[in-house]
């Protein structure tokens, strides 16, 4: 593993391009990027915010394994409406049905960040962004769905496309709806020790 200037390297356990954007936005670049393969399936009856500290946990674990002596952050997003997780959408029909249910509406979007120091102390937090969607026409749903922006997206929607205009109110963190809460993400590396 490189270091930078005798420090432990950083490796981020994500194979989100967002991710590391965000990450460069405040300075950050990682030493490594190195993807988690777990299980994302909720549990039966599991809360969306402790699912998404779960799975932050979970791959940070995952990745620790193969990067002893290295800091290693992840993160996972989950979109909530009331006590229901809305899937990531892999296909057409998912997004859609997603949009519909966010239009209109209110819902949180929860950010589970876990972070493992070389010495394996852990930190963790639980971010929660509110944000308000308008009325969306089926004509505006359908012309998201063909621009193609919904696949793989948390709730099957990106804040930082083409969906900015569907957002009538945001309360909290924007890059956690972007994907990585930068303010707690840097607090994180403060408080176990890493430095820029």
């Amino acid at each position: 593993m490189i270091e930078t200037a005798g420090r432990p390297a950083l490796v981020l356990a994500s194979a989100s391009p967002r991710r590391v954007d965000l990450l460069h936005q405040i300075g950050i670049a990682p030493g490594r990027i190195d993807p988690a393969d777990i299980d994302e399936t909720p549990l039966r009856d599991e809360l969306p915010q402790v699912l998404a500290g779960r799975l932050a946990e979970q791959k940070a674990r995952a990745v620790a394994e193969r990067h002893p002596g290295s800091f290693v952050l992840a993160a996972d997003t989950v979109v909530a409406c009331g006590r229901r997780a809305l899937p990531k959408a892999e296909d057409e029909a998912t997004a859609r049905r997603c949009l519909a249910l966010l239009s209109g509406r209110r819902h949180r979007v929860l950010g589970g960040l876990c972070l493992i120091g070389p010495d394996g102390r852990i930190g963790r937090r639980l971010v929660t962004t509110t944000v308000t969607f308008k009325r969306l026409l089926p004509a505006e749903i359908e012309a998201y769905l063909a621009a193609g922006e919904w696949h793989g997206k948390a709730g099957g929607y990106a804040i930082q496309g083409r969906a900015a205009r569907f957002v009538r109110a945001l309360s909290g963190s924007y890059s956690n709806v972007v994907g990585l809460p930068l303010f707690e993400t840097g607090s994180l590396l403060d408080g176990l020790g890493w430095r820029d």
